[in-house]
């Protein structure tokens, strides 16, 4: 008689373990969405109607100047944008902008935020100076900018005796006065932000790895960052998306030219411009999916719990 042996049992995978958050964390989860709430809700009100008529309006082929020939084309506008070069140059000049600029005043308003922090004579005026290129408009920065680089009334060539050296009319440099702007008027905001998340560094951790011989710079890399982390999160963020949608540099120093135009002034040039509102509410549209996709992977990229950063079980 021949004995059946039942099969071995299979090993199930092990289940992932399950996301714990702290009663501390569940709450201040719970009171960021009610303080939120309401300027969230404003926010729809005022933005809700602008998003849903550019969406509307990029389903048409529909000039300004002449509305009794408006016809739907339902993705054609989108279609047109993606397959044309110009498109994605605007996509990759927006893009190196961004990277420049957050890169360096990510690096420079970090070395901001450790003198605001460290200082102990004149913090305050030391921190009102650091911020004031911060309070002035972007239109008047810009103009500024560009009278010191013009080639006729500027005064950076006979200062630093670069001669006749057009800065506005080649591509590269003309970049990099862009981005020297952008630095200058936006490290501010990011040296803010950090300094905020320098505070939340827990003095005691510091001083415990002097105790245990560490040096400033293992000190700074495992003590003083990753207790940082979602500081440098909001502050990387924040200028990323404000930096994508650069718009009033390029208006008043170039105007587009010499292959500076970005995504943001790409909608302006089709909707105000050429009066071509179904192509420009299209690359408005565009923008924006781009701007929540760069979110979207910050998020899901820096992964940050508050709760674990306090070290809350």
């Amino acid at each position: 008689m021949a004995v059946v042996t039942a099969p071995p049992p299979t090993q199930q995978p092990p289940l992932a373990p399950a996301v714990h958050l702290s009663d501390r964390a569940r709450s201040e989860r719970r009171l960021g969405w009610l303080l939120s709430a309401p300027a969230v809700i404003v926010m729809l009100l005022v933005t809700a109607y602008p998003m849903g008529r550019a969406v509307y309006l990029s389903l048409f082929s529909y000039r300004l100047t002449d509305p009794n020939a408006r016809e739907y084309i339902g993705l054609r506008n989108y279609s047109t944008i993606l397959t044309d070069s110009l498109w994605w140059s605007d996509v990759w000049t927006t893009v190196v902008i961004t990277i420049i600029t957050v890169v360096v005043e990510l690096v420079i308003g970090f070395a901001f935020a450790m003198v605001m922090h460290r200082i102990l004579f004149g913090r305050r005026l030391v921190r009102t100076a650091i911020l004031i290129p911060y309070g002035i408009i972007t239109v008047v920065s810009a103009f500024a900018w560009q009278y010191a680089f013009a080639l006729d009334s500027g005064f950076i060539n006979s200062w630093f005796h670069l001669g006749d050296k057009a800065w506005f009319g080649a591509h590269g440099s003309a970049l990099f006065v862009i981005c020297l702007s952008e630095i200058w008027k936006t490290t501010p905001f990011m040296a803010l932000l950090l300094l905020a998340g320098l505070a939340q560094v827990p003095e005691e951790l510091q001083e415990a790895a002097k105790v245990d011989g560490a040096t400033w710079w293992q000190r700074l890399r495992k003590v003083t960052l990753p207790n940082m982390k979602a500081a440098i999160m909001v502050a990387v963020l924040f200028r990323t998306l404000d930096a994508f949608r650069i718009f009033d540099n390029i208006f008043i120093m170039t105007s587009g030219a010499q292959q500076t135009e970005t995504v943001s002034f790409l909608t302006y040039r089709q909707t105000i411009s050429r009066t071509a509102l179904g192509l420009g509410g299209a690359v408005s549209v565009l923008l924006f999916l781009c701007v929540v996709l760069i979110a979207a992977i910050f998020i899901a990229g820096f992964r940050v719990d508050l709760g674990q950063v306090r070290g809350d079980d």
